[in-house]
Order: structure tokens, then sequence, then C-alpha cells
């Protein structure tokens, strides 16, 4: 559980100091500090939902099953709308939906899950990054020596601006209003998102929200108020009634789309990593603040957990991981910020116009298309077989437990922060770095065997045998499944080895 402290002595020696909303998961092991500025946790407003990708992020880390029944599912199942393809489509997914969720309950739940102390109402006024480590001052007097920070500290990011790290892009003169309301209304209600056309442009959204909340996303022009919102909604929804029982929140979002020139401080090979709002901002639409901010953390977790933990890296891995980070996260950001900046111009065009544009771009909306092939990482070795390719996510594919008929799913069994290896076919399975690495055999069919004393004896060091459809009868290739569920390495013989070699020592 995290504490709320405010002065545990005027010097503090740690392993990662978080400054910001920060990544609050896969540092356990590791000795850590979050300094926010605001008084306290997230309490209304904000994100509203979690795409497909983010859930399976948030199961691999063993969350996701506290944050569904907070949640309602949408998009899922039965469509009234015919714009469903980019849902009904995926493969290999088991969240082929948004979970509607307000931020402030995630933000609650993954702050249940810190085991270091969190200093709210606490600023820095100082940072400085030396050879070993990095220097941090606060206003409350506290000098903080940490080995790597994590900038979180949102848009107006006071670290980035101390590192000189510059943050360009446009700004297209637009503002949303935003309203989380309760309303009573003689429209049919279904667990969908519904895009409003008048006029010929698409101006309101109404998104289905947890606890019978309704979300308002209402683009206008000149002075917005919530009175003009609600006229607004009312507009577009003639001729149906609506009432506005109580609104819980509502605010405004200017648009800007920015991005920082480099994810890591000294150009790649420092100490001061940015992350969400520091390193991009972009435009609502899409659903993509929330759900690339927590991508940025799953991303980033496990390479300093790598960093700072393990004692087995071999020599420059250190720069490789985080400067991969850096790589991997920037380009995805500049798309994300690109598909952002289409949808909410097409807001201006019809809504078929406009779902057009959801689909097209339905990877970075769903989360599921995002990948990091063909673009230089360090981390990827370009390979491809049958449905495992480098760069790209891992499918979460069913399988049958060695001696059972018992059916489960590969995310169900990851490990984060481990390395997955999985042997398909007839490869030949050679455990070399197994403090790092969990080891699956995956053959083709319905094995039948009979295991000792009717168990499974495999423990969870050792390799465990399971079947899959997936698998035909002559593959033979070893498939190396980073920490956070991308692809790295596909092929055959002694190349998985040498691909973890990079990092690690056997």
């Amino acid at each position: 559980m995290a504490k709320n402290e405010s002065n545990l002595g005027p010097e503090e020696d740690v392993d990662l100091a978080i400054i910001g909303g920060g990544t609050p998961f896969g540092t356990s092991g590791s000795s850590s500090r979050l300094i926010h500025a605001k008084s306290g946790p997230l309490e209304v407003g904000r994100a509203d939902a979690l795409n497909a990708r983010t859930q399976q992020y948030l199961e691999v880390v063993g969350i996701l099953n506290k944050l569904l029944p907070l949640g309602i599912k949408c998009n899922n199942g039965n469509f009234k709308s015919r714009q469903s393809q980019w849902w009904t489509s995926l493969e290999h997914c088991t969240h082929p939906n948004f979970l509607m969720i307000g931020q402030s309950v995630v933000e609650k739940v993954l702050k249940d899950e810190l085991d270091f102390p969190v200093y709210y109402q606490e600023k820095v006024v100082s940072i400085s990054e030396t050879k070993n480590g990095v220097i941090i001052h606060t206003d409350r007097g506290r000098r903080i020596n940490s080995r790597y920070a994590i900038a979180a500290d949102g848009a107006r990011s006071t670290v980035r601006r101390a590192l000189n790290i510059s943050f360009t892009g446009t700004k297209p003169e637009m503002v949303w209003a935003v309203l989380d309301t309760f309303i009573d209304t003689d429209f049919p209600l279904c667990s969908e998102i519904i895009t409003f056309q008048l006029r010929g442009q698409s101006r309101v959204s109404w998104i289905p929200r947890e606890r019978g909340m309704a979300r308002f996303y209402v683009l206008l022009d000149g002075e917005i108020t919530q009175t003009r919102a609600q006229d607004s909604i009312r507009e577009h929804m003639a001729p149906h009634r609506i009432d506005f029982v109580k609104t819980e929140w509502f605010s405004t979002f200017d648009v800007k789309e920015r991005i920082a020139s480099t994810f890591v401080s000294n150009q790649g090979t420092g100490r001061v990593i940015l992350a969400g709002d520091a390193a991009h901002v972009h435009s609502v639409n899409g659903g993509q603040g929330l759900n690339t901010g927590i991508a940025d953390a799953f991303s980033l977790s496990w390479r300093l957990a790598a960093v700072v933990k393990n004692a087995h890296l071999a020599p420059g891995a250190a720069v490789k991981l985080i400067r991969s980070y850096d790589t991997e996260r920037r380009t995805v950001a500049q798309e994300v910020i690109d598909v952002a900046a289409t949808l909410v111009r097409d807001t201006a065009h019809t809504a078929k116009q406009y779902v057009s544009t959801i689909q097209k771009n339905a990877g970075y909306i769903t989360g599921m298309g995002v990948s990091y092939d063909g673009i230089g990482s360090e981390l990827i070795q370009d390979s491809e077989q049958s449905i495992w390719k480098a760069g790209k996510r891992c499918p979460d594919i069913q399988l049958v437990c060695d001696g059972t008929d018992k059916t489960i799913r590969l995310y169900s069994i990851a490990s984060y922060g481990k390395y997955l290896v999985l042997f398909v076919g007839g490869s030949e399975v050679v455990q070399a770095f197994r403090d790092i690495c969990t080891y699956l055999i995956l053959r083709a069919g319905i094995l039948v065997q009979t295991p000792v004393n009717g168990h499974n004896t495999g423990s969870q060091d050792e390799a465990r045998t399971f079947s899959s459809d997936v698998v035909a009868t002559n593959d033979n290739f070893t498939v190396v499944v980073r920490p956070d569920m991308y692809i790295g390495y596909v092929g055959n013989g002694d190349g998985w080895k040498q691909y973890l070699g990079q990092l690690y020592t056997t």
C-alpha cells in the first residue's frame, strides 16, 4: 500500500525517483519514491477508457481483474451499429472492447499496488544528472539521490524544461468541452460510443461510463461554458429528450499536438526518462491519452527493473535497454499524435467520414496494431514465422496443458519482468537464461500424456509443455517474447540465445 509521508529525512538514496504521475508497476524489489506536486490522488474526471491492448498489459501485471468489476465493457458483443469491424476482426484477443472506467478509479487501484512512499504536495525545484545517477531537490528541502528518474510531470514538465529538451508541434484552434454527467433521456441506451452529426459535422460524442454515468465530448466555438455544452448536446440529440440530472465534472481541452525531441536525457544515453504527457500530448479523440501513458509505463518498467536489479547484464546492455525505449515509444507517440490529429480534424465532417477514419486507424484505437518492427529498435531482430513476427504483439493464444484437458491463455501465465521463450514444435529445449526467462514448449495437436502422480511436475523455473492449434506438425523454431509482450526474435537454432546474449550473461 502506498504511503503519504511528508518528511523521511533530508537525504534519501534510491534506485528510482518518479516525478509526477509515474509508472506504478514493475519496480518491485527496487527502492523508489514518487514525488507529486498535486494535493492528492485524482478524484474525478480525466481519461475514461482502457483499450484492448491496455487490458492485456494490466492482466500481465495482475491488476485487470480488480478493474473489470468497476467498469463497463463498451463495444463488446451485440452491436447496434454497423461500424464494429475494428473490434470483431481482432484475433488472439480476449478483451475486444473498451473498458469504460474513470481515470481516478484506475489510479486508485494502481496506487494500492505501490510498495513505496508517495510525497504529495511536493515540487521538484532542481534536477541534475551525474555519470552514475540523478540528484533531485524539492521545495520541502528533501534531496533524493537516485540511479534513474522518470519525469511524468505533465505537458508543462518542469524536468523536461530543466533538461532543455524541446517540445515542439502544432496547436490547432480547437477547444473541446467534456462533461461527466448523469442524464435522463428517451434516447435508446446501448453500451457503444455514439457520434452525432448535425449540419454535416460531428461535434458531439456520447460515451457510456461506469455507475450509469454518461460522458459527452462537445466541440464548441467561442465562449466555452457548461450551459452552452449542454445546449449543444440537446440540439444534436433532438428530437429525443435529454435532462441533465447531476454533472460530476466539467472541463475543457485545448487541443495541442507536441512531442519531445528525445524521451531519454543525454540524447538517449542518460538517466532521466520522459513518459506520458511530459513526453507527448495530443487531442482527446480516439481515447489515446491514458492508454499511451500506461503503454509507456509498461514498456519502461521492465527495462528499469532489469537495469537496477539484474546482476547478469551484459556490457553496454543498460544503455541499450533504455535507449530502445526512446526509439520505440517516441516513434509510437508520433504516430498516436498523427492519428488523433486526423480524428479531431474530421469532426468538422460527417459522422460517416469520422467513423471511417477511426476504422482506418483501428490499430491505434484498440492498441492492438501498435508495433515496433521496422523502426531500428536495438531490441527487435527482424524475423517472422507463421503468426509470430518480431516487433508485433505476442498473440494471446489458447493452450492445452500437458497431460490434461485444461485450456488456458498464454497471457494468463506470463510473468511481468520475465522473458517468455517459446520452443515451437520440435525445437531443442535449452534453458540458458534461467533467472530471467520462463520456458514453454508448444506442440501441435492435443497431447495425451499421464503426469507423474496425476500432476504436472514442471515448476515455474522449468520448461512446461502445452499443445496449441496454432502450432503445425512441421514447426521447429524458437520465439523470444519480451516482458512487455512484444516479440523480440523468431528463428531456428541458437539465434534466440544470441539475441538474449546481447543483454544478459548466462
